[in-house]
C-alpha cells in the first residue's frame, strides 16, 4: 500500500507563485502583440512588403501559441490549488477521528492501572487547577507529572506530580502571601529530571526541588523569603547516602530575597569522579599493605578517610 504525504501550505504557496508567473507572461505577451502582428514595411517595394508580411505571420502564430500556453498554465494552477485544498480538507477531516481513536486506545490501556493505583500507565499527569492543589502523577511507564497550582493568600503552593519509570517531575506551585512554595515532583525512577520547587510567597520559604532517579538532574529553585533547597538525585542507595542517585546533577538552590534571609543550598550529585577515585585508591592500599600493627593502624585511618571523603 502506497502512502502520499502532502505539505498543503507548500502546495498553496507554489500555486500562488505559478499564478503570478502566468500573469506576468500574459502582460508581456499582450504588450508585444501590436508590434509583432502588424509589422510595417520599411519601404514601398514588393520585397519589403513580403518580408513584413512574413514577420507579421510569425507574430500572429506566436500570439496563438501564447494564448494556448496561458490557458494550459491557468488550468494547471487551478488543478494544483484544488489538489492542495482537497488534501487540507482530508487532513482536517481525519484529524478528529484519529485523535479520538488514539484517546480511546490510551483509555483502554490505562483503565486497569487507574482503577487499581489511581494513575495511568502511559500519559502525563494533569495540572492542578484549584488553588494549592497538587499536580497529578504521570504514567507508571512513561509520562511527566502535572504542575502544582499556586496557593491562595496564606496558602502553600501545590506539590508537583511524580513521574513513573521515565519522565520529569512536575513543578511546584508558588505560595501565596506568607505561604511556602510547593515542592517539585520526583523524576522518573530510571530517567528524568526532578521538578522545580515553587517560589514562596512574601515571608514564605521556597519549595524544595524534586529528586530524581537513576539518571537525571535534581530540580531546584525556590525564592522569596528563604530560597528553596535543591535536591540531589534520589533512587539508588550508596554508602551512607540518603536517597542518593547515581548519575546527574543536583538542582541549584533558590535565592533569598528578603532582608537577612539566606538562599537555599544546591543539591549535589553523588557520582563525583574525584572523590570516587580517592575512595578506590584507599581500599586498594588496605589490601596491599595488610601486615603489621603500624600498617593496620594506617589502614584504619585510610579507610576512614576514604569513606569520609566519599560520604
Amino acid at each position: 500500500m502506497s502512502f502520499v504525504v502532502a505539505a498543503t501550505d507548500v502546495v498553496a504557496a507554489a500555486a500562488a507563485d505559478l499564478a503570478g508567473i502566468g500573469s506576468s507572461l500574459g502582460e508581456a505577451t499582450a504588450s508585444l502583440a501590436a508590434m509583432t502582428t502588424a509589422v510595417a514595411a520599411p519601404g514601398g517595394d514588393e520585397v519589403s512588403a513580403a518580408v513584413a508580411s512574413v514577420f507579421s505571420a510569425y507574430g500572429a502564430s506566436y500570439q496563438a501559441l501564447s494564448a494556448q500556453a496561458s490557458q494550459f498554465h491557468a488550468q494547471f494552477v487551478q488543478a494544483l490549488s484544488a489538489g492542495g485544498n482537497a488534501y487540507a480538507r482530508a487532513e482536517a477531516a481525519n484529524a478528529g477521528p484519529l485523535q479520538a481513536v488514539q484517546q480511546d486506545v490510551l483509555n483502554l490501556i490505562n483503565a486497569p492501572t487507574n482503577a487499581l493505583l489511581g494513575r495511568p500507565l502511559i500519559g502525563n499527569g494533569a495540572d492542578a487547577t484549584t488553588p494549592g492543589g497538587n499536580g497529578g502523577d504521570g504514567g507508571l511507564l512513561y509520562g511527566n507529572g502535572g504542575n502544582g497550582a499556586d496557593g491562595g493568600q496564606g496558602q502553600a503552593g501545590g506539590r508537583g506530580g511524580d513521574a513513573g519509570l521515565i519522565g520529569n517531575g512536575g513543578a511546584g506551585g508558588a505560595g501565596g502571601i506568607g505561604g511556602a512554595g510547593g515542592s517539585g515532583g520526583r523524576g522518573g525512577w530510571w530517567y528524568g529530571d526532578g521538578g522545580a520547587g515553587g517560589n514562596g510567597g512574601a515571608g514564605g520559604i521556597g519549595g524544595a526541588g524534586g529528586a530524581t532517579g537513576l539518571i537525571g538532574n535534581g530540580g531546584g529553585r525556590g525564592a522569596k523569603a528563604v530560597g528553596g533547597r535543591g535536591r540531589r538525585p534520589a533512587a539508588m542507595a550508596v554508602a551512607r547516602r540518603r536517597r542518593a542517585g547515581l548519575i546527574g546533577d543536583g538542582g541549584a538552590g533558590g535565592r533569598g530575597r528578603a532582608a537577612r534571609r539566606a538562599g537555599g543550598g544546591g543539591g549535589r550529585a553523588v557520582w563525583d569522579h574525584g572523590q570516587r577515585r580517592r575512595f578506590r585508591w584507599g581500599r586498594w592500599q588496605w589490601w596491599r599493605r595488610g601486615r603489621g600493627r603500624a600498617v593496620r593502624n594506617r589502614r584504619v585511618r585510610r579507610g576512614r578517610w576514604g569513606r569520609g571523603s566519599w560520604g
